[in-house]
């Protein structure tokens, strides 16, 4: 019981299946039982009782064990940057519980992505018939960001942004995705809009043709 067998496989060992697995471990027992075995006869020892006065090393220690059979672990100490942008596409809904006091003060959101939690977000972000009518917004979209999410809680807190229209059609669903990875989709400035050529309709000219690859 004091030995711990880690047994490792590749691709090949999984062709083979559990049965080769097996005869693995089994070989790697015998050899461990016979080195134990060998030991004990050059040292005169006949039994395995270890007594709390020994003070040799235990196979167990893992500071004794190779690298090969350790497993590296680690935490995550600091944030350097946050590469999502917090915000996600998705539907409100009315708390299951009915009688709680969150149910009074809070909404559910649920992502569409599902690799995004579910988010607490105040009524008050809500529209103003949310509570006596959730039915008709069942099929809307909103964009909710997430601000903050506590260790006790199961869900995160956020704030509705914005109400993007009907699930299923283009216009919504395209902005809740540029929305979501941070595109800034907005219309262009007049400083932008004056660096287009002003004199309209605009053509290539010849000389231009002449030197660039037409891949229109």
């Amino acid at each position: 019981p004091d030995v711990i067998i880690e047994a490792q496989f590749d691709d090949n060992d999984a062709e083979h299946g559990q049965d080769h697995l097996q005869d693995t471990l089994t070989d790697d027992i015998k050899k461990l039982s016979l080195a134990a075995g060998e030991k004990g006869k050059a040292t005169g020892v006949t039994g395995v009782h270890r007594t709390k006065q020994d003070d040799g090393p235990k196979v167990n220690d893992p500071r004794l064990l190779p690298d090969e059979f350790l497993q590296r672990t680690a935490k995550v100490v600091y944030i350097l940057e946050k590469k999502h942008s917090r915000a996600a596409t998705g539907f409100i809904k009315l708390l299951a519980d009915r009688n709680s006091e969150l149910f009074k003060r809070c909404a559910m959101f649920s992502p569409v992505d599902h690799r995004v939690p579910r988010v607490y977000v105040p009524l008050a972000d809500c529209p103003p018939d949310f509570v006596t009518k959730p039915e008709a917004y069942s099929q809307m979209l909103f964009i909710c960001r997430i601000v903050d999410w506590k260790e006790d809680s199961n869900f995160a807190s956020g704030q509705l942004c914005k109400s993007l229209g009907q699930a299923g059609e283009i216009e919504p669903e395209s902005e809740g995705i540029l929305t979501e990875y941070g595109v800034d989709f907005s219309d262009f400035s007049p400083e932008v809009l004056e660096c287009l050529p002003q004199n309209l309709p605009w053509v290539i000219s010849p000389g231009e043709l002449a030197k660039r690859r037409d891949l229109r």
